[in-house]
């Protein structure tokens, strides 16, 4: 990867619907090469795909949580289980795996906090090994979809 492909990059992470014409221009290339070099970020995995991003309250959903989960058990079915479960819960819109203790990092996303509760009550709190849920409300984003340093 050279220093054009980073800055067609930065531009698409910027703006995904820029045209291969108007990211030629951006970057210094004509459309042709430009248009190549995309494909093969593409496909090499670099571009993993085109997203609009949505605003959560102006679409309804004025409530965020973080939720820590620590497993009952760390052997790989355990881990298998519960990461195949998180699936089937829309509103846990990230989920990392972490070092340590607790063993994972919920983003959660509900309409509010009746919502929220039911969330956590019923499906968070039955996934499979699940020991023991420690939640915390988010009050504020700072920062949020920030771009990747290239």
């Amino acid at each position: 990867m050279d220093k054009i492909d980073c800055r067609i990059l930065a531009e698409l992470q910027a703006d995904g619907r820029l045209s291969v014409t108007e990211l030629a221009e951006r970057v210094g290339l004509s459309v042709s090469p430009c248009h190549r070099r995309v494909r093969a970020l593409e496909q090499s995995g670099a571009i993993q795909g085109y997203h609009a991003r949505l605003d959560p309250v102006n679409l309804g959903l004025n409530f965020s949580a973080i939720v820590f989960v620590t497993l009952r058990d760390g052997d790989h079915n355990a881990v298998q289980a519960f990461e195949a479960s998180l699936a089937d819960v829309p509103q846990v819109v990230q989920a990392q795996r972490l070092f340590g203790d607790p063993d994972y990092l919920l983003h959660v996303i509900t309409r509010d906090l009746p919502a929220f509760q039911q969330l956590y009550d019923e499906r968070l709190s039955t996934l499979p090994s699940v020991q023991r849920l420690i939640s915390t409300l988010v009050m504020k984003n700072v920062v949020q979809d920030r771009q990747l340093p290239l």
